[in-house]
Formats: C-alpha cells, structure tokens, sequence
C-alpha cells in the first residue's frame, strides 16, 4: 500500500512539473520582508511560463512595490480590514466580491505562501484545479535541527501552514526542517514545478518617478547629489523588536561625525522613533513616514548602506544589494535575518532567545537580548562593512519535490 501511494506521488509530481499553467495566482498578502522574500518565486514562476498570467494577490500597503514588476500581469488588492469586520454588510459584500472575481479569472494554479485561514479561503474560492501551499505543522521538524529552542520559540514561531490552511491545497510543500531561511524556504516549490535551481533573484524594478522624488526630498533636507547616505531605521512592528532610540541616536552621531548624512527611514506609525532618534542626533534627516514603498525602494538603492532592527527595510536592503547591519533579538536571524548575510547581523547569544514574543510585557528578562547589544558594536561592524569592497549605488533598469495531499 506504501509503495503504490509512493508511486501516485511521483507520478502526480512529475505530472506537476510537466504542465504547462496558462493561469497563475501567486498569494502572499504582506509584510515588506515577507513580501520581499518572495520575489525570487515570482521572477522563477515568470521564466518557468513566460506566457502565463500572473496575478499576486497582496494588501494595498505593499501593492506599490510590486504592481510594476514586468513579471506580474495583475495586482489583486485584499483589504484587510474587510476580513477583520465580516459582520459588517458592507465588508462582507466586499469579500463576496473578490472571491466573486477570483472565481471569474479561472486560474489553473494557485501557489499560497501565506499560508492562513484567509487565504486558503480565498484559495478555495478560486477554484483552481491545482493549489500549492506548505504542508501542516509536524513536531518531527523540530527534531531535524541540532539547536535547541526556548519554549516560546516552539509555541509561537513558524512551523507550517496555519490555522489548517492546509486543508484546502491540493499538493503540500514539505517542511522537513525550520532551520532554513525563509527565501530558501519559499523556494522548496521549485521542484514540484520544474522551476530552475538557479540561486535567488530578488530583482524588481525601481520606478523612474520614485528615484526623482526621493533625489528632490534629499535636496530639499540639504542633501547634495552624490552625497554619502547612510540610513538608519530604528522602528518595527513588534515592540520587542526594537533597539533603543538612544543607541541608534549614538550610532547617528558617529557617522554624522565622519561626514556621512544620515537619513531616517519607517512608516508614518513610526514617526514618534524616528522623531526621538533624530531629537538626539542633530543634523540627521528624518523621512520617516515621507515615503512611499517605492520611494524608499529608490532611497535605500541610492544609500550606501542601512543600519536596521529586524524590519521589511533591512529586507530591502539585502534584495536591493545594499550593505546592512542588523540588531536581532526575539527572531531568529538563521530564519529571517538578512539573505546569506551572516556577517550583518548582531545578536546577544541568550538561552531565552529567539522567544517570537512580540510585546515586552511578555517578556521575564528585561529584554536582554536587545538591552546587551551595545551601538560600539554597531558602529563597529558597519564600519567593517563599509571598509570592505564597495557597492557602488546602482543605476536600475526602469520597466513600467511534491506531496499531493491525502487528507
């Protein structure tokens, strides 16, 4: 019985691989980072079928950064707030609506890498014959590793397809292990597809609008052209994600001090940290909040190098080939830190971390694992880097193994 479903698997592997898909929804609703990551799936499915329709459905936050991608046909918002209030007639005719709509463009393959209720929701509405997404949680991959974890890392970091998601795919992606990245991890659909091993390729396109609009917010701050950027990103989504203003203000006064401009980066959620960093350190520019996701794309590509918390800019950085320092603590940087940058990344190496908590109430350690990196070892290992061969700021090219599932 064994060999015979062994044998079904293989034949319906091959039979994946050898398909020629015409219609494709690529679903990855957010963050930056996450968003980011999978780019180099997108840029694979685009040379695997050339021809194909690629639609990604994403949050209109993170649209921007991708609708002028040349491999993406279409940009299918999801609203996020409508699936946060369903009681409310108005989100739930809105819902109804985009299920509606994936339905109407019959889509013959769904790839999930968000892998949530709502999105095999949505998966399943669409009615595509074939839909891939990772395979459920299983404690044997935990095993697979030679680290050991804190126990908040076992309850609340990734571990496969949430919330049984993966009731509604109709091939699994395996998780044999966690202790791959998460780009590397994305990229385990490639054999069920015949997508090439070729190594990641993050490129996207920067538009022409957005890089003269970030050269005109620099002159306006008395940044002059060609003048040594250096950005500084001190918020993040989680609180305990974050390293101390004060210490990123420290870091900011040492470069401003060796005639490097120093430019803040973040969301508008973010304006208060940056306004405090910015407050300790005078001469930085603040343009927290001031930005659009392109235009930050075009401010990081025109930086010589970010200095980050774990966040969707540090992500950016790396995609786009910039230098990179980054501070981690709860999160676990072999997982999610900056792409094959082992060099960029700072961490205290405490028994409580990566926790994966997110709000320092939670935390029973005083937040250590921040607390202990100091901005000396900062400074010290940007300085590393921007000793090292330089990146010159580009110029980009503008341009608007499978398991079916047996459940």
């Amino acid at each position: 019985m064994r060999s015979s479903r062994a044998q079904e698997a293989k034949l319906a592997a091959n039979d994946l691989r050898a398909r020629d898909f015409r219609r494709i929804l690529l679903i990855k609703l957010s963050a930056v980072g996450d968003v980011v990551h999978t780019i180099p799936v997108l840029n694979k499915l685009r040379r695997r079928y050339p021809s194909a329709r690629i639609d990604w459905l994403v949050t209109p936050a993170i649209a921007d950064l991708i609708r002028h991608h040349p491999a993406v046909s279409n940009v299918v918002l999801f609203m996020r707030q409508d699936w946060a209030t369903p009681w409310r007639p108005a989100a739930l005719a809105r819902v109804a609506k985009l299920a509606a709509e994936l339905r109407r463009a019959r889509y013959d393959l769904i790839v999930d890498m968000h892998g949530q209720f709502r999105t095999a929701f949505f998966t399943l509405a669409a009615g595509a014959p074939v839909r891939i997404g990772f395979d459920r949680p299983r404690p044997e991959v935990w095993h697979a590793s030679e680290r050991t974890f804190p126990l908040e890392a076992y309850k609340h970091a990734w571990k496969g397809a949430r919330e049984a998601s993966w009731l509604a795919y109709t091939h699994r992606i395996p998780v044999p292990t966690l202790d791959v990245h998460a780009v590397d991890r994305y990229l385990t659909v490639g054999p069920m597809l015949g997508l090439d091993d070729a190594p990641a390729d993050f490129s996207f396109p920067v538009p022409a609008d957005a890089i003269a609009r970030v050269e005109q917010l620099l002159r306006a701050n008395g940044v002059a052209p060609g003048a040594d950027v250096l950005l500084c990103a001190p918020g993040t989504n989680w609180e305990t994600k974050h390293w101390s203003a004060e210490r990123f203000a420290e870091v900011a006064r040492h470069f401003l001090m060796r005639g490097r401009r120093i430019v803040l980066i973040g969301s508008a959620r973010e304006r208060a940290v940056c306004a405090r960093v910015a407050a300790a350190a005078p001469g930085t520019v603040d343009l927290c909040g001031s930005t659009s996701l392109t235009e930050l794309a075009a401010l990081v590509l025109r930086s010589s190098g970010a200095i980050t918390n774990d966040s969707g800019p540090m992500h950016m950085a790396v995609a786009l080939d910039r230098p990179v320092v980054s501070v981690f603590g709860p999160t676990d940087a072999l997982w999610i830190g900056p792409y094959r940058r082992p060099d960029a990344v700072l961490r205290a190496d405490l028994p409580c971390a990566p926790c994966y908590l997110r709000q320092l109430r939670h935390c029973r350690h005083g937040h250590a694992c921040m607390g202990e990196i100091s901005a000396a070892d900062v400074i010290a290992r940007m300085e590393a880097i921007l000793a090292g061969p330089r990146r010159a700021p580009e110029s980009p090219t503008v341009e608007t193994e499978a398991v079916p599932a047996t459940e």
